[in-house]
């Protein structure tokens, strides 16, 4: 993270495979929340939780209190305003040529950023597919923060066959 600021991202990842493309297990994927209540306000923070189709879609959850270099988010300082990326995989299709800017964030601000993935082959085979959320606060905030209304939205979401 970033000594001294204020930086709080929750990483909100579901994956699922054909199985779950329609139907009712496609009810209980689209059902899956896209933020979640934090354990603690306390920064630096990073909250991950994965709602798999292999478990149910039941979140479970993992708590950092430092993200190093990653490939969920990109974080820098610069003149006050907290800049955001998040990084899409090489693995993943549809590919992105164009990618959104970075977003910068106030003090106060969030951002949600969603984009999601095709993969072949890794389940037996099969397709399977994953969403990710990426929700980043710069400053203090409330524990159910990520419930609300963002003050910034990317939305990189793909039609996936």
């Amino acid at each position: 993270m970033i000594a001294g600021v204020d930086v709080i991202v929750q990483v909100v990842r579901t994956s699922w495979t054909k199985r779950s493309r329609g139907g009712l297990e496609a009810a209980r994927r689209n059902a899956a929340p896209i933020g979640f209540v934090l354990p603690t306000t306390r920064a630096p923070l990073v909250h991950e939780v994965f709602i798999e189709e292999v478990v149910g879609f039941e979140p479970r959850g993992l708590i950092r209190s430092e993200l190093a270099a990653s490939e969920l988010v990109q974080l820098r300082l610069e003149d006050g305003l907290l800049r955001v990326q998040c990084p899409v995989t090489p693995w993943g299709m549809p590919r992105r040529w164009r990618r959104p800017p970075a977003v910068r964030l106030a003090l106060g601000g969030w951002l949600r950023w969603q984009v999601n993935y095709r993969f072949a082959g890794s389940c037996g085979g099969d397709w399977s597919y994953r969403l990710d959320t990426v929700n980043v606060a710069h400053g203090p905030v409330v524990l159910d923060v990520f419930l609300g209304v963002p003050t910034r939205h990317v939305d990189e979401r793909a039609g996936l066959r």
